[in-house]
């Protein structure tokens, strides 16, 4: 199904009325109970096609650990598939609302950040995939990963319908309660480790709220002071990064010194350039720190062969330390969907949709266009390595927990989308009922069965030699 390209906001100089009524309206374009369905198409390209087309730009000699990820679990796999996902969306129903989309809403992209003003918060975190789209995408994504992750803890069928529409449930239920909101309140609105606190209390059994105890202690350990840790070894009396190739290479490790010398300058011209996208007193900030080493970083599962350089910086003296990170940023996997962005570069692209969905964001994110990496022109975007991070482990989790944890995601993507979208006109296509909830529960569960037959595929190409597998 073809989608036009759209701002993610729409209908703002209609009246509250009149949003409703079109909400109202677009389920005679979708039903709700239409969302349960999917099929694939008879034309829908070969899964491991559309991972290798992905591939091809990518670092090549990084590519095999890719797939070594991917084919460990059907969650990694879904991990690493949002273009496989965003393909076989389009063929599906929508309300024709838009919103701007986190592309990649898996349940690990929800997790514990840092404010700007130091308090810990619940958001989301990956927006590599970030475009204006139907809203339902990133619903159906979250629903999906929370089965595929409910079933290699063995919950079952009923355990994993009620984690699915709980979260459905509290996404509808929380856009239903923005779109009474005044526009201020809707922009303020975010879910701090205080009311985590709170509602965990209330819904977990002694040990769930210990691990909550313990991980928002964590969380708040994750910094640039234990990047710097963790990361880095003393050579010749200074900081230097450590090297656990292929994980993280030091730009020493990685080329010989004509080639090296030529893309660490490329990387501080990167450095010093980008911070142009940051608000003036964050530029006044960071001309405080200076570059002195830098390396090569795979991240993440989907993203692995995407060029990422991690930055030691110094301020002060040795002891002040600022780790940034620069990843790369191609076309988003939405793109052919639901159209190309708006933004120059797609650096300012997943800045951008970051700003825009998230509550509060890392005060040094930022984009820059790079010339002469691997000899063509590269978008990038920089942000802090780690500011006070932390992500669930789904394999710890009890029925319970995940249900908890279900709830805080659909609540976190509904603020998302009510800042960008037509909060009035989505929450009156959902209703108070609970018929978009129990499609969701179908989909998902349908769409979760078309991942491990995809996982299947990855395991057949690597032992049948059509792709390389590398663990790492």
């Amino acid at each position: 199904m073809n989608h036009k390209p759209a701002t993610a906001t729409q209908g703002v100089q209609l009246s509250p009325k009149e949003r409703a009524a079109k909400g109202r309206a677009a389920r005679a374009r979708a039903s709700r109970s239409a969302h349960a369905e999917y099929t694939p198409s008879r034309h829908r390209p070969d899964p491991v096609d559309v991972i290798e087309e992905q591939s091809a730009t990518r670092v090549q000699e990084l590519v095999p650990i890719r797939y070594g990820r991917m084919s460990e679990s059907p969650f990694r796999f879904y991990r690493g598939a949002a273009a496989i996902m965003a393909g076989d969306l389009a063929t599906t129903i929508d309300s024709g609302l838009r919103a701007q989309l986190c592309g990649d809403a898996h349940m690990l992209n929800f997790r514990l950040l840092a404010s700007p003003e130091r308090h810990l918060l619940f958001d989301i975190n990956d927006f590599d995939e970030t475009l204006p789209g139907p809203w339902e995408w990133d619903v159906k994504r979250l629903a999906a990963s929370l089965v595929i992750a409910g079933r290699e803890n063995g919950f079952t069928d009923a355990e994993r319908s009620v984690i699915v529409r709980s979260a459905v449930r509290s996404y509808r239920e929380q856009m239903r309660r923005f779109a009474g909101m005044r526009t201020l309140d809707v922009w303020y609105s975010r879910s701090d480790a205080d009311q985590l606190a709170e509602l965990a209390s209330g819904r977990l059994q002694k040990r769930g709220r210990k691990r909550l105890s313990r991980s928002l202690a964590k969380a708040r350990t994750h910094d640039s002071l234990q990047a710097f840790e963790k990361l880095t070894h003393v050579v010749d009396g200074e900081r230097r990064i450590a090297a656990t190739p292929p994980l993280v290479t030091p730009l020493a490790d990685l080329l010989p010194p004509p080639e090296r010398n030529v893309l660490e300058e490329i990387i501080r011209s990167l450095i010093h350039d980008y911070r142009k996208s940051l608000q003036s007193d964050r530029q006044h900030l960071i001309q405080q720190f200076t570059p002195v080493d830098m390396a090569r970083k795979v991240v993440g599962v989907g993203s692995v062969g995407t060029r990422c350089w991690i930055v030691l910086l110094r301020g002060r003296d040795g002891d002040d330390p600022l780790f940034l990170q620069a990843k790369e940023a191609d076309v988003s996997a939405l793109a052919p969907h639901v159209g190309s962005s708006e933004f120059a570069t797609q650096g300012e692209r997943v800045v951008a949709g970051q700003r825009l969905m998230q509550a509060a964001s890392d005060i040094f994110l930022g984009w820059q266009r790079v010339h002469g990496i691997d000899g063509r022109e590269r978008d990038f975007y920089v942000r802090q390595l780690r500011d006070w991070k932390f992500v669930v482990e789904p394999s710890l989790m009890v029925p319970q927990g995940m249900g908890l944890f279900a709830e805080l995601c659909g609540a976190t993507l509904a603020r998302a989308h009510a800042r960008s979208g037509d909060r009035i006109a989505i929450a009156a296509y959902l209703g108070s009922g609970d018929v978009f909830d129990r499609a969701l529960n179908t989909f998902a569960e349908t769409y979760a069965d078309q991942n491990e037959r995809d996982h299947q595929a990855l395991l057949d190409a690597i032992k049948g030699g059509r792709v390389s597998a590398q663990a790492g």
